[in-house]
């Protein structure tokens, strides 16, 4: 970490002032100290270990506290090139993009492995689908982003921010860019990802709830749809069967159908129940935006 910190710019142009801030995501290693030591500007100790989403949460809000305009997350780990930061925010300045993503260029990355490689570019595909905006590389953790998108970023997963992030923020109309970075040679293995399956796991569950966090009405009128489809089909296979008159033989088939078609409109109930609470939500996250909006540090402003 102190390399990393030695690394970051200290002025950008468009900015009158860049601060450092560090999160100690309950570590046991004086992480603190030797922030501070190596020129943080602030450092937020969480007071136990809560999980990569959750600091990213905590350092959010403490930028949003501190007053901040636009906010930039990097690694510890030295993981991305420091000097591309004035890339990163150059969109935000310009005011073509209100996010602004680091593309590693995952397809041809040399630091992965050539399968770690394929699934970054079919996950990235699958949040881009799910998000409705096109993100070439979206577990990249180097990003930018303005005051406003922070104060409206909620993550509610305890994996990691990255994926759950982008697609909150395509769904919300936040105007999201990617420009391409450096990247230096990894100096330890990763912590986040123990192993491909876990990676698969975590990741497409992240992917299917954030999905469907946002968009239920169509996640559930897809399931109820296909159960739906294949009771017809099941039932009109036994129409066929009755007709020729060997209904009789078929009765497991009409059962079937039945409990189908049954399932197929409770889901699409289901579905309109969820997208019900999902405006519920929509109202509870505008609350939240206004009260992170109006509290103290803020300059007066309400």
């Amino acid at each position: 970490m102190p390399r990393t910190l030695r690394l970051l710019p200290r002025q950008l142009d468009g900015f009158d002032q860049v601060e450092i801030l560090v999160i100690d995501d309950g570590s046991a290693d004086e992480t603190a100290k030797a922030a501070l030591e190596s020129g943080a500007d602030h450092v937020v100790v969480l007071p136990h270990h809560c999980g990569l989403a959750q600091a990213f949460m905590a350092g959010l809000d403490a930028c949003v506290r501190l007053g901040a305009d636009v906010i930039v997350n990097t690694d510890a780990d030295n993981q991305y090139e420091a000097q591309d930061i004035a890339k990163l925010v150059q969109p935000i300045i310009e005011g073509k993009a209100e996010l602004v993503i680091g593309d590693r260029g995952v397809a041809t990355l040399k630091y992965f492995a050539p399968v770690k490689r394929k699934l970054q570019v079919l996950g990235s595909w699958a949040v881009s689908q799910a998000a409705g905006i096109a993100i070439p590389d979206a577990t990249s953790g180097f990003r930018a982003m303005t005051r406003e998108v922070a104060l409206r970023t909620n993550v509610l997963s305890r994996y990691s921010y990255t994926l759950e992030s982008l697609i909150q923020a395509g769904n919300i109309g936040i105007r999201v860019a990617h420009v391409p970075v450096r990247t230096n040679p990894p100096q330890r293995p990763s912590r986040l990802i123990h192993s491909i399956f876990d990676y698969i796991q975590r990741s497409g569950s992240t992917i299917m709830r954030a999905y469907a966090m946002y968009r239920p009405l169509r996640v559930f009128f897809l399931i109820g749809s296909l159960v739906f489809g294949v009771g017809v089909l099941i039932g009109l296979r036994f129409v066929y069967f009755f007709i020729q008159g060997q209904g009789s033989g078929h009765i497991q088939s009409l059962i079937l159908a039945a409990v189908l078609l049954i399932l197929g409109f409770q889901t699409f109930l289901i579905g309109l129940v969820a997208d019900l609470i999902s405006f519920n939500r929509k109202l509870l996250e505008e609350i939240l935006y206004r009260m992170r909006k109006g509290e103290p540090g803020e300059g007066g402003k309400n």
